[in-house]
């Protein structure tokens, strides 16, 4: 059988948490092992267990880290040798610590061209916090460990496309993070997106206001128009395709979601909640404005059903799905030039 040339790397996350057991589900299925070769940062003792009590039988090889084999196999597991304990459903220390070297050492081959994408199962924010991480996810870390200025949040699914001004902060916080630099950069990034990997020769984008009714003139806030609306006036102006802010509470309807093809919300949960009640399950976190290609699933890493055998596995397929098909958009796109 032939397989697609595509080198994805899969980090395997908290490893008290879900991520083993999606993974292993996910690469389980032919149809989603058909997408590319796959190499999965983290511990064969845990996908082992992972795989025993589902009763899957082993179809990966194992090597140890930064080895890559010269005879390549579909599934590689690069196994760190970890002995972090067994306790499950709550945040570790130990299991940040590993999942934070998962992840770093995924991003550098990437960066060095020896995989081509990056797919991350879930980490628990508190286990880095407790290993003493700088980053307090996947994002800033990605973002630091790139070198990238500008990066944000887009989240992918059957239904919609929707990127995040702001992301990991309290609520209270976010009319002091926003700026019409802060804006412009982020639909500059969507739009590029859009365009790069996902075929969309002229994206049309919608942009969210951040108070009730889009502020009402100025009666419910005044960020709209101070902030929001003359940043989309600078993007139309510098050619991008968008309109707003208009009120949250009305643009995710199915109207606009056919009208547009993407969104951008003001803050984590105003974008977040039409994503997980319209696609809970085939959902995927793109983070954009990387030189590098990463997803992962939309949700966390489910403590209350770790070890349990009951994870779904679909965001994760969707999560490696998109990432394949964002290398082949990347290729196609680069040969248009």
């Amino acid at each position: 059988m032939l397989f697609s040339n595509k080198r994805i790397a899969v980090t395997m996350g908290d490893l008290n948490g879900i991520g083993p057991e999606i993974i292993l589900k996910a690469l389980y299925d032919s149809v989603i092992r058909l997408q590319g070769r796959f190499y999965i940062y983290g511990s064969d003792k845990y996908l082992t267990k992972a795989a025993g009590e589902l009763g899957i039988e082993k179809f990966w090889s194992v090597c140890s880290p930064k080895s890559f084999p010269q005879e390549e196999n579909q599934v590689t597991v690069f196994d760190y040798g970890l002995s972090i304990g067994t306790s499950l459903r709550e945040p570790n220390e130990d299991s940040g610590r590993a999942s934070l070297l998962f992840c770093s050492d995924a991003v550098s081959d990437v960066l060095e061209g020896r995989l081509d994408a990056l797919v991350t199962a879930p980490i628990h924010k508190q286990s880095w916090k407790m290993a003493g991480a700088k980053w307090p996810g996947h994002t800033e870390l990605l973002t630091h460990k790139t070198g990238c200025k500008d990066s944000a949040m887009m989240f992918v699914s059957s239904e919609l496309k929707v990127a995040l001004a702001t992301i990991h902060c309290a609520l209270s916080e976010v009319p002091g993070r926003l700026s019409i630099k802060k804006i412009t950069n982020t639909l500059e990034l969507l739009n590029q997106t859009l365009k790069k990997y996902f075929g969309i020769e002229r994206p049309k984008i919608a942009v969210a206001g951040l108070n009730p009714h889009a502020g009402e003139g100025g009666r419910f806030g005044k960020e709209e128009s101070r902030i929001i609306r003359p940043a989309v006036v600078a993007s139309r102006e510098n050619g991008i395709d968008v309109e707003g802010p208009s009120p949250g509470d009305t643009l995710f309807s199915k109207e606009n979601r056919e009208k547009y093809d993407g969104f951008l919300a003001m803050y984590h949960d105003q974008g977040l909640i039409p994503v997980k009640t319209l696609s809970m399950n085939d959902a995927t976190n793109v983070t954009i404005g990387l030189p590098i290609i990463r997803t992962s699933p939309a949700h966390g890493t489910a403590f209350d059903i770790a070890g349990k055998g009951k994870a779904d596995e679909a965001s994760m397929k969707m999560a490696i799905r998109v990432a394949a098909m964002m290398v082949d958009r990347k290729h196609k796109f680069q040969s248009k030039k």
